[in-house]
Parts: structure tokens; C-alpha cells; sequence
């Protein structure tokens, strides 16, 4: 009776002990399998898409408080202080005639003597693919170079997507600039795995 209850006893804790070793190698492989995101039914995994942001001067952007010193206003500078607002269509490809497919909307301060930098945060509204919904970001931008922005929340299809998005600058000459915007969104539990954003050189 008592080597029954040992063998038992050390079956069990053998269970035990494999069942704690296998949970925590799911989370490795789980991380392994994001590497191919498919374009319908993505939550859960991972989703990449990339816009474009277009935005005109005091048409679709317009500085609401004026800002004390440092740079004077041009199409990449502000002065320090500067509050800006902003609703831009995001279209599919970096001509503007081409399809609307969301649009960007939110404000900037700008917070260097330079004029080239500022905290910005953003509500971008899609509906792309098949996809419709918004996220929200927060983060720095500098006005001439890739700026990456954390995605702080969601709603629609994209409800608890965590990630970032990139925006580089394509066009910065003339009354309109254009943006390219790369969104890439994971949701849980494969957010804890998302890519830190390198920065570009």
C-alpha cells in the first residue's frame, strides 16, 4: 500500500514538473509563429499596412497658438511652443488622387529651438482591407527624419492592438507634404513578442 502511494506520489510529481517545463516553452514557440501574418483574421497575430499622410497647410492643418521663439514657421519648422492640429486623409498610395483609405487626425507642440521637433499624438481612423477601426498614438516626431510612435490604444478591428507606427517623410516641398505611415499591430497574447522599432539611420 505505501509503495503504491510512492509510485503515485512520483507520478504525479513528474506530471507536474513536465506540465511547469512545457508552459514555459509555449511562449517560444508561439513567438516563432508570427512570422508570416495573413491579411484576414489577424487578430490575435499580427497585422503590417502602410498609408499615406497628406497634409496642407491651413486647409487640412492649421497652427491654433503661435510660438514664442526659435524657428520660423516653413513646411518642416515651428516655433517653440507652437500648438498645430491636423486632419489628413491617409490614402493607398503616395499620389493624393489615389484612394482614400483612412484619415490621421490630432495635434503637435512643437518642443525644440529648432523648430524640427515636437510631441504629437493622433487618432488614425481606417478602413483598408477589409479592416475598419482606429488607433491612437503618442510619441516624438521629427519633422524630416522616420519618427516611430507607440500605438496606445484601439478600437473597432483593431480593439487592444498594441505596436507602433512609423512615419517617414516622402514629399516636404510645396503648400503639401506627404507621409508615408507603416502601421504594425499584434495583439495579445503575441504583443509581448512585437519587434522594438529600430531606429533608421
Amino acid at each position: 500500500m505505501a509503495a503504491s502511494s510512492t509510485k503515485s506520489l512520483l507520478l504525479s510529481c513528474l506530471m507536474i514538473s513536465f506540465l511547469h517545463q512545457l508552459q514555459f516553452q509555449l511562449p517560444h514557440v508561439a513567438a516563432t509563429s508570427l512570422k508570416k501574418s495573413d491579411g484576414k483574421g489577424s487578430r490575435g497575430k499580427t497585422l503590417s499596412f502602410t498609408l499615406y499622410q497628406h497634409e496642407t497647410i491651413n486647409k487640412t492643418g492649421y497652427i491654433v497658438v503661435d510660438g514664442v521663439a526659435g524657428a520660423g514657421v516653413s513646411q518642416t519648422t515651428t516655433p517653440f511652443g507652437t500648438v498645430y492640429v491636423f486632419r489628413d486623409d491617409l490614402t493607398v498610395h503616395a499620389d493624393r488622387a489615389s484612394r482614400v483609405a483612412g484619415v490621421a487626425e490630432g495635434s503637435s507642440i512643437t518642443t525644440s529651438l529648432d523648430g524640427l521637433q515636437s510631441l504629437s499624438l493622433a487618432k488614425i481612423t481606417v478602413d483598408h482591407r477589409g479592416h475598419r477601426g482606429s488607433v491612437s498614438v503618442l510619441g516624438g516626431t521629427y519633422n524630416t527624419k522616420p519618427s516611430d510612435y507607440p500605438v496606445v490604444g484601439g478600437t473597432g478591428d483593431f480593439a487592444y492592438a498594441l505596436g507602433y507606427v512609423r512615419s517617414s517623410p516622402v514629399d516636404l516641398r510645396g503648400r503639401t507634404v506627404t507621409y508615408k505611415m507603416e502601421l504594425h499591430l499584434y495583439w495579445p497574447p503575441y504583443a509581448h513578442y512585437a519587434p522594438v522599432p529600430q531606429k533608421p539611420i
